[in-house]
C-alpha cells in the first residue's frame, strides 16, 4: 500500500490497481499453494515457479471481527468490520462494507474492491457483499 507520504510499494500497489481494473489475480506454484504479491517463492513449498491465475469474482466470509477502538492510523475509519475471505488458492483480508456489522456472517459471499481510509487516504481491500 501507499504509505502516508505517497510512496508506491512495489507489487502491492500494483496489485491493489489490478483489483481495481478487476483484473485481480493470486500467485499459483507448480503444487497449488496461492499468494499474493511481491513474492518470489511460494510461501507454502518454496517453488520459485509462480503462474498468475485470476482471482475468483467472488469468496466466502471465513472470520470477522468488529473494531470499535482502533488504532490511531485507523482512528476516523471506526467502527469498522474487518473480516478474512477465502477466494479459492488465497484467503485476503480487508474491510468489510455496505453491511451492518449485526448482519455480517460467516459464509457471506463477498466481492473484492479497494477503498480509502478515511485516517489516512491510503487504499484498503475491502469485501462488498454480493
Amino acid at each position: 500500500m501507499s504509505d502516508h507520504t505517497g510512496a508506491r510499494h512495489d507489487g502491492y500497489d500494483d496489485w491493489l490497481d489490478a483489483l481495481e481494473a478487476n483484473e485481480a489475480f493470486s500467485l499459483v506454484c507448480p503444487e497449488g499453494h496461492g499468494s499474493l504479491p511481491p513474492r518470489r517463492v511460494c510461501p507454502e513449498c518454496g517453488a520459485r515457479e509462480l503462474a498468475e491465475e485470476p482471482l475468483p469474482a467472488v469468496g466466502e466470509l471465513d472470520t470477522y471481527t468488529v473494531t470499535h477502538v482502533p488504532t490511531p492510523a485507523f482512528a476516523d475509519d471506526a467502527p469498522y468490520t474487518t473480516g478474512i475471505v477465502d477466494f479459492g488458492p488465497v484467503r485476503l483480508t480487508g474491510r468489510v462494507i455496505d453491511v451492518p456489522a449485526d448482519e455480517v456472517a460467516v459464509g457471506l459471499t463477498v466481492e473484492a474492491t479497494v477503498i480509502e481510509s478515511e485516517t489516512t487516504d491510503e487504499r484498503l481491500v475491502a469485501f462488498r457483499p454480493r
